[in-house]
């Protein structure tokens, strides 16, 4: 592999010690110094030959790098998906680009305005398909036709209504050579929110949860902190700095006040959202008085307006209320889909577990399993209630990841179709 794979993959690879900014910064630098290295070597031993897929063995690599690039934006771009792209002529990188925020340059932009008057007959690298339509910004496609570039490759089609192929029809009929499905794969599973969030009109959902070996979440006297180890609980911050939302019930509220932040370095702090059907949540809890987040507290309809109006003086929360006595958790994702939250991180106790299990509302599950039994019939598990009676009515899931964190071990599983 080039040396200069190796360095972006250092740069770009998601680091605890590092920042997004920092990460696409370095990664731009480093395309500048770059853009003039040519790898005659490689064209000579024929590496730049179209393979029978019409892919070039080269190509993965540019695509890997922009899928990298994509990666390091995650949880920062909402509603927008994370997008990278690369421009490449003659075996050198000349532009390189990640879309940094909503409203934003998107990708594309950042990466022919580096690339320049050589971005003309050059070829871009783009992880999704890119826009048609104007919105808070130009159309990349029409930017890529007016810069010249004479082929593009698309890792896969953008699901969106306004775009959905669109993209790739005007790019083909201004005569512009277009590949589709390079590392197709790699990138579903980078739009895997994105996608579901626009088909389903509904949030993705994350469920955490930090167990014992024997599954206990807490003792029977509701100890709980801590089960596992720093590793462990330093990593969920990364969770939350990906996700639009964290939503947990009133009782994690009362029982522990968490501030429900983002702490690593330059993380981004989600929206809180707190299930309080009475609207028992205190003046003075910490997701109420922190102001580094917007809090949105679901209460049901039997709550008086002047329960509600102590909060109405801070800016920094809202209440909804659900046409219901007791909050339906499939109506609160509607709610907050359209809002523009595409994905949630769920970190409450047993009790709202289970009514996302029980609605099959689940699309991702991660459990980090700390070496300690607990024991007890009464000690708490993930989820509360009865649960299934049949292993048929049980949830399918697919392990993705496992790995060891110090001594305690995460399971990531999504669920399968």
């Amino acid at each position: 592999m080039p040396l200069f794979f190796e360095l972006a993959y250092f740069v770009m690879e998601k680091r605890e010690d590092s920042c997004v900014c920092l990460r696409v910064f370095l990664a731009r630098l480093f395309a500048y110094l770059i853009h003039s290295i040519k790898f005659k070597p490689l064209r000579k031993s024929g590496v730049f030959l179209r393979l029978k897929g019409g892919i070039r063995l080269l190509d993965k690599e540019y695509m890997k790098l922009a899928l990298q690039l994509a990666k390091s934006v995650k949880g920062q771009t909402t509603p927008n998906p994370p997008v990278g792209a690369v421009v490449v002529k003659d075996g050198a990188i000349i532009g390189f680009g990640a879309h940094l925020k909503s409203g934003e340059e998107h990708a594309e932009v950042i990466a022919l305005q580096m690339a320049g008057e050589k971005a003309h007959d050059a070829t871009i690298f783009v992880t999704l398909e890119p826009c048609s339509h104007d919105g808070k910004t130009a159309p990349c496609a029409d930017l890529i036709i007016k810069k010249g570039i004479k082929r593009v490759v698309i890792a896969c089609t953008d699901y969106h209504e306004k775009v959905a192929g669109s993209g790739i029809m005007k790019l083909t009929k201004a005569g512009i050579d277009v590949e589709v499905g390079l590392l197709h794969k790699e990138a579903l599973q980078l739009y895997d929110v994105f996608f579901h969030y626009i088909k389903n009109k509904l949030p993705y959902v994350t469920v955490k949860s930090a167990v014992s070996l024997d599954g206990k979440i807490a003792t029977a006297k509701g100890d709980s902190k801590w089960i596992t180890n720093k590793t462990a609980r330093t990593d969920v911050h990364h969770y939350r700095h990906c996700h639009d939302a964290i939503l947990v019930g009133i009782n994690t509220v009362l029982n522990d006040n968490p501030r429900l932040t983002t702490r690593i370095q330059n993380g981004k702090n989600p929206v809180r959202i707190i299930l309080d059907t009475h609207l028992r949540t205190p003046l003075h809890a910490n997701v109420v008085t922190d102001k580094q987040a917007e809090t949105w507290i679901f209460v049901g309809e039997r709550v008086s307006a002047e329960r509600k109006e102590p909060f109405k003086n801070n800016q920094f929360v809202r209440i909804f209320t659900v046409e219901s006595e007791k909050i339906d958790i499939k109506n609160v994702l509607r709610i907050v889909a359209l809002e523009g939250i595409t994905s949630v991180f769920v970190e409450g106790g047993a009790t709202v577990n289970d009514a996302f299990l029980q609605k099959n509302l689940m699309n991702q599950f991660i459990m980090y399993i700390a070496p300690i039994i607990i024991g007890g019939k009464n000690a708490k598990t993930s989820f509360a209630g009865e649960g299934f009676q049949k292993l048929t009515e049980a949830l399918e899931f697919q392990i993705k990841q496992v790995e060891k964190m110090d001594d305690n071990l995460k399971i990531v599983a999504v669920r399968k179709g």
